[in-house]
């Protein structure tokens, strides 16, 4: 398939692999590059000589076009930024946080610039800080979302209509079906989390990714709204954070409530009560654990079999 997604990244399929912190390191992303995706290494659960690892053994691993994510709300985020040009990443996605701060930065250097946003407001401010594409992340993700709670199915067609730039759809996808649906609306490409931190090549706790296939509907919510906002499995940590917003909360209380380390005791470490688990509500929809190329495979198989019977009726 060829169009302005796979052209920008050099891919075979309009395929990304969300960066997700605790999931997402070198073994993923050179995985889903080699499968014809675009890989990403999630950096913002590393530190600035553990990115320059992931990248370098990255590199190792394929010589296909991978990306990094950089969440602005990272601490040590200038040392990400000149770790990424030092090393000559070809591309970067950047989020919580806005767009205009590096962009121009990482197009001097020839890296193409990708924005997540939740909204159409800020979608259109990423077309005008320069961004090559922006990813339309709607209400069911996992990990950091929107407050405003809008769909993908109602988010992916209003920021298609606002922004001449390519829209990749992010939110709910795991399937081939559901990225037919998101091209439909007028997506180009569709990035996925939930369905690769239920792979092999993930680096997420076994006892997490169990936690994923086990995941059923209804099993997340979002929360931490006044903070950052993000989808949580319903654990004992989950009703700690809901205990304490229905009763009203303060900022400062929530912030030491999650504390330091929440989303690693969780996701890396395999606390399944304590930790901090962000998935998305796809996650009700993922029964097995397996190889990246496989679900990059599966997809791409079902999304080719969707088309052709649509076309037939």
């Amino acid at each position: 398939m060829k169009n302005r997604i796979t052209d920008l990244f050099q891919i075979r399929y309009p395929i990304i692999q969300a960066g997700m912190i605790w999931c997402s390191g070198w073994e993923l992303a050179s995985a889903v590059s080699n499968a014809g995706g675009l890989g990403i290494i999630g950096s913002g659960s590393m530190y600035p000589d553990v990115l320059k690892a992931h990248v370098r053994k990255c590199k190792t691993a394929t010589n296909k076009p991978f990306a990094v994510n950089v969440p602005m709300l990272y601490p040590d985020i200038d040392q990400h930024i000149q770790t990424i040009i030092e090393e000559k990443v070809p591309i970067v996605f950047t989020s919580a946080g806005n767009p205009k701060t590096y962009t121009a930065a990482l197009k001097e250097h020839g890296i193409k610039v990708v924005h997540v946003v939740s909204s159409v407001k800020f979608a259109k401010k990423v077309e005008d800080a320069g961004c090559d594409a922006v990813v339309a992340e709607g209400f069911e993700a996992g990990g950091h979302n929107g407050r405003e709670e809008t769909t993908t199915l109602c988010l992916i067609p209003m920021v298609a209509d606002a922004v001449s730039i390519p829209v990749i759809a992010a939110g709910g996808i795991g399937s081939g079906r559901a990225m037919l649906a998101c091209m439909a609306l007028g997506a180009e490409g569709v990035q996925i989390g939930s369905r690769f931190a239920a792979s092999e090549e993930s680096s997420a706790h076994p006892h997490f990714k169990e936690a994923i296939v086990g995941a059923g509907e209804g099993s997340t919510e979002l929360s931490l709204k006044q903070l950052t906002p993000v989808r949580l499995i319903k654990n004992a940590f989950y009703q700690q954070v809901k205990e304490a917003e229905e009763r009203g909360a303060s900022k400062e209380e929530l912030q030491q409530l999650l504390g330091r380390g929440r989303a690693k005791k969780g996701m890396f470490e395999g606390d399944l009560e304590e930790g901090e688990l962000e998935i998305g509500q796809v996650s009700a929809g993922i029964h097995n654990i397996l190889p990246a190329a496989a679900i990059l495979e599966n997809i791409w198989q079902e999304y080719l079999l969707t088309k052709s019977r649509l076309q037939q009726t």
